[in-house]
């Protein structure tokens, strides 16, 4: 089911957090990404996902930002484990996959 959506998102141009929002959210509290951000926003650590003036505007750059962190804190994360965490990220903060899916009623169908 999961190759099916990742094909259908292909075709369709649609980007959607690949990863495992539950895994995604134990790897978050795991490596301690809320302590961090707190010690960045004076104590509110969702502060970082939720500011009108966010750098992460899109899933693109939510990867790009999550690869970073791992990369420069050292979290040891392997590449399905980031995606883990921008699933995660994309579901209880950002909705950019739920922004890029097609709704039902908007369907390409083709009448002949």
């Amino acid at each position: 089911m999961r190759a099916l959506l990742a094909c259908f998102c292909l075709v369709c141009g649609v980007a959607l957090a690949a990863g495992d929002v539950d895994k995604g959210r134990e790897l978050v509290a795991e490596k301690h990404c809320d302590d961090c951000h707190a010690s960045k926003t004076l104590g509110d650590a969702k502060a970082v996902y939720l500011r009108k003036d966010r750098k992460v505007t899109t899933l693109a750059k939510l990867k790009a930002q999550v690869a970073l962190c791992n990369s420069e804190l050292n979290l040891q994360m392997f590449p399905d484990e980031e995606d883990d965490v921008v699933a995660f990220l994309d579901r209880e903060y950002y909705h950019f996959s739920a922004r890029a899916a097609p709704s039902p009623s908007t369907g390409t169908s083709r009448t002949h």
